[in-house]
């Protein structure tokens, strides 16, 4: 009996060999949709949970991985549809004025660790993007700007590269409604090309990081172009050009006397840092907070694998380019978080640990 066969008759075991090849692309899927690593990881659940449900009535018409595809994808556009996910808390008064407001406040970083799991066949003969490539913050935040059913479009015949009838199939909708959404999403996106990653300064970052930990705001500023953006999700708070930058980091002050170290790491195919910083229980008081700050949470026990929390970001099509008038790439540095749970698992009462 073939693997598809005992799934279907309830053995999870059969089930799991299934779709467990299919778990990082899908979670990666879920990741361009709905652009939040928590979200992304809630739904690849959820999508399957529902093949589970729904495997005795699978007919083979497509493969798995199509029929995958369809139920995380769908799982996504009713996430999208709810409100609830993109309510936000009361925001802390900003450290200085700001020069603008970011909408696209849930978007989080994705761990490349993650990427590897992903297998190395090419997308479809009509992809116009590379399945790794299409994971950078820039194309991953322009992708929340779009509606969903465009998103949706555009990641199907231009990530994953299935044809216009399939595509179509798969989003329960014409191929004329298709075609329509995918022209009006190549339109609002920058260009049509994946975003290049660039050759990495080592020197270079370590002088940022350098910099950045040691609050010399003139050297940090000195590294970055005129046209400058730096971003912190989920606050709002935009920074644009050099002489906002500066006020910001010279305002991070306080946040920059709590970090115990900074860790390499690398997230959406840039450099990262993760930031560790002291425990007011475990490692001693925490320094007084600048007003306006929210209280600081316990979090960065050293030993405890990294895991993304907010906090300062920068990337070459994003925020920021590194050197002035160069195309290095950016910096992503996030605040570590030890025993952070899932929200769904909250809600249900499990405390799940977070897998990043």
């Amino acid at each position: 009996m073939d693997l598809v066969t005992l799934a279907r008759s309830g053995d999870r075991e059969a089930f799991r060999a299934l779709v467990e090849p299919h778990r990082a692309e899908l979670q990666a899927h879920c990741y361009r949709m709905l652009g939040s690593f928590q979200d992304a990881e809630d739904a690849v659940q959820e999508c399957l949970l529902k093949a589970w449900l729904a495997m005795p009535g699978f007919e083979g018409r497509s493969s798995v991985r199509t029929w995958l595809y369809r139920i995380a994808t769908n799982q996504c556009l009713n996430d999208l549809r709810t409100t609830k996910r993109r309510r936000a808390a009361d925001d802390p008064a900003p450290a200085v004025p700001p020069t603008g407001y970011d909408s696209v406040r849930w978007l989080q970083p994705y761990p490349d660790e993650l990427l590897a799991d992903i297998p190395d066949e090419q997308p479809g003969p009509e992809s116009r993007y590379e399945s790794r490539e299409a994971i950078s913050l820039a194309f991953v935040r322009a992708l929340q700007l779009l509606p969903p059913a465009q998103r949706a479009a555009l990641l199907m015949r231009d990530v994953l590269g299935y044809p216009a009838a399939e595509a179509a199939q798969l989003l329960d909708v014409t191929v004329d409604s298709l075609n329509g959404s995918l022209k009006r999403a190549r339109a609002v996106l920058p260009d049509s090309s994946a975003p290049a990653a660039g050759d990495h300064d080592p020197e270079l970052l370590e002088r940022f990081v350098a910099a950045f930990t040691a609050g010399a705001v003139e050297e940090l500023v000195a590294l970055m172009t005129d046209d400058v953006w730096v971003r912190m999700p989920p606050l709002p708070f935009e920074y644009h050009g050099l002489p906002a930058a500066a006020a910001f980091f010279a305002a991070a002050a306080p946040h920059r006397q709590t970090i115990d170290r900074m860790v390499p790491v690398a997230a959406n195919g840039q450099p990262a840092w993760g930031e560790y910083v002291r425990d007011p229980v475990a490692g001693g008081p925490a320094p007084r907070r600048a007003p306006g700050r929210p209280r600081p949470r316990r979090e960065g026990r050293r030993g405890h694998p990294l895991r993304a929390r907010g906090g300062l970001a920068a990337g070459p099509a994003t925020d920021a380019r590194l050197t002035r008038g160069g195309t290095r790439p950016g910096v992503i540095v996030r605040r570590a978080s030890a025993g952070r749970t899932s929200r769904r698992a909250r809600r249900r009462g499990r405390a799940r640990p977070a897998r990043w």
